[in-house]
């Protein structure tokens, strides 16, 4: 069985039941929670802050993934380690030195990661990607949940799975945006070790289920 993680995007959660789903989550077979925070100015759109992340990490068994979406994040690693993040991930478009911001995430006891918009090159990663645990690919533009898988995905996980390797680097690879239960056994082959679900999961029937399904295909 792939060894492959399963991280719920909250952003597709219902959030007059936020609760409710994080229970849900807990007892499911997912390994983390995807939580992503946008500030209407590097995307365009605008989701939840830091009281709502404090308040997901009261109920949360499970280690939080977050993803920021935000122009100078690096004012706010600190803040987001208090609210209870677990894993930190920038985008390289938002942060003009990438080194120290990770460096910054590792220093606060946090895992760090970097993100790549759907086209932006992976040979960016070349320099510091011994320096990451974490390269969370957008298969979808970011800023919305729902949108369509770019194709184009399969061929940067193998590009980025043979830089990682090549490299001696630990770093996971993690997929967000559009992953459902046709794409999976596909993106898992290609080399990604994290996939992050929104749509997928929250808006089926039987979300836990659905999970299950993600975590054991093949």
């Amino acid at each position: 069985m792939s060894q492959h993680l399963i991280a719920p995007s909250l952003l597709s959660a219902d959030f007059a039941n936020l609760g409710k789903d994080i229970e849900m989550v807990n007892n499911s077979e997912a390994d983390w929670f995807h939580v992503d925070v946008m500030d209407g100015e590097f995307v365009p759109n605008i989701s939840f802050g830091m009281p709502v992340i404090k308040a997901i990490s009261k109920h949360a068994c499970k280690p939080l993934d977050v993803h920021l979406m935000i122009v100078k994040p690096e004012r706010y690693f600190e803040a987001f380690r208090d609210c209870g993040a677990n894993i930190l991930s920038v985008h390289i478009e938002a942060v003009p030195h990438l080194h120290r911001a990770m460096q910054q995430i590792k220093s606060l006891g946090m895992k760090a990661g970097v993100v790549l918009n759907p086209h932006t090159q992976i040979n960016l990663l070349e320099d510091i990607i011994t320096d990451v645990d974490l390269v969370l690919l957008m298969s979808v533009n970011p800023g919305f949940g729902g949108q369509k898988f770019i194709e184009q995905t399969y061929d940067r996980i193998m590009r980025l799975s043979k830089l990682i390797k090549s490299k001696k680097s630990s770093a996971l690879i993690e997929i967000d945006g559009g992953v459902d239960l046709n794409n999976a056994s596909l993106l898992i082959a290609a080399g990604a070790n994290v996939l992050v679900a929104g749509n997928t999961v929250f808006g089926s029937t039987d979300p836990m289920n659905t999970i299950k399904l993600l975590k054991h295909i093949k």
